[in-house]
């Protein structure tokens, strides 16, 4: 098992930072700027080889990767000839461009995985109704375990996310249901109700009801490939949006820090999601994908989104962010940095002892 998590992890990791780098490396490339060297993993050189000016290798530590780009640093010694591809003499907009391109590759890695799947087939639950809840509005209505719903306020449901999805935001109007009950079909009228229900932080909301529970029987759905892209990105981007709402959320002091995790927990599932097959590894992959692009894009200093925060202010005000004051800000976000890596790893650790 430990040798599965090993694997899976490692490959997992690699394939994430090989298109976060890819992303610097073709948009500083397309930009003319000079790559000298596109690494994954920090730390002692393992292997690579170096094609035309760019040294490609791998590195020991397989927790991050970088590009190393002509003149990124001001203390770097270039020739006149080369100033004009060195990065620093670059427009702002560009230099924008190329260090946003990882994060954005991350996100379009994500959509067009889940595109992938979405063609393949995932299953999904039927409408058909599992349990029913005594004295509920569905109760009430006559609806019986095994019933299938078949279409809600003239709309035909084909699976069960459909019929949730028009229940929840029925707000309490009444719904004419149409039901198969052993190939019979049979309308009824009623009203969800309001019931008190927990959300995915766990935070107590209120939400329209009947009643009503799901059978575990799936049917294997397939989208054609212009509908698999719009899903791939409306999947992309309420992950998204659930990633950056937990963020706020544990700067609020509502979500406790001790569910996040480390490269021990990812390693762990990782290698759960390779058990189950490679469908759900790869959708875990684009997951991870869509988090390691967030975390980028944070305005801390020495990540992506530091920088860019520093080139923005440059396009604003027209001029470069003070040395020192750069220096300065990406000591204090490295300092953050391994805080953060020292907490996930406690974490992880704790998970451990726990079990």
């Amino acid at each position: 098992m430990v040798g599965i998590n090993i694997i899976s992890v490692v490959i997992l990791l690699g394939v994430l930072i090989f298109v976060h780098e890819l992303g610097h490396f073709l948009v500083a490339k397309y930009s003319g700027v000079g790559v000298l060297k596109f690494s994954l993993g920090f730390g002692p050189r393992l292997v690579g080889k170096k094609i035309g000016e760019t040294d490609y290798f791998i590195s020991l530590i397989p927790l991050g990767g970088y590009v190393k780009l002509l003149g990124e640093s001001a203390d770097d010694e270039i020739s006149k000839n080369e100033e004009r591809r060195s990065f620093l003499k670059q427009h702002v907009l560009k230099k924008i461009g190329i260090v946003a391109a990882g994060p954005v590759f991350n996100f379009l890695f994500a959509i067009i995985v889940f595109a992938i799947i979405y063609m393949i087939g995932i299953p999904v639950l039927t409408s058909e109704i599992g349990g029913v809840q005594d004295g509920s509005p569905a109760f009430k209505a006559g609806i019986k375990k095994g019933d299938i719903i078949s279409v809600i306020d003239g709309k035909d449901i084909s699976n069960w996310a459909e019929l949730a999805d028009i229940i929840v935001n029925s707000e309490g109007k009444e719904l004419q249901i149409t039901i198969n009950r052993d190939n019979k079909i049979k309308d009824l009228r009623l009203k969800a109700e309001l019931v008190k229900s927990k959300n995915i932080f766990g935070e107590e909301i209120d939400l329209y009801k009947l009643g009503i529970s799901a059978s575990p029987n799936t049917i294997i759905e397939r989208l054609n490939p212009f509908e698999a892209f719009w899903a791939g990105i409306g999947q992309t981007w309420y992950i998204t949006k659930i990633t950056l709402i937990s963020v706020v959320k544990m700067v609020e002091g509502k979500l406790s820090p001790k569910t996040l995790g480390g490269p021990i927990l990812i390693a762990q599932m990782a290698g759960a999601r390779v058990q189950e097959g490679i469908i759900p590894f790869v959708f875990f992959m684009a997951l991870l994908s869509i988090n390691l692009g967030i975390i980028n894009l944070l305005p801390i200093p020495i990540l992506d989104g530091g920088h860019l925060l520093f080139y923005i202010i440059e396009l604003i005000s027209g001029r470069e962010v003070n040395v020192k004051w750069r220096e300065m800000a990406q000591q204090i976000g490295f300092v953050l940095l391994v805080m953060l890596m020292i907490l996930v790893f406690y974490n992880d650790i704790l998970r451990i002892f726990n079990k």
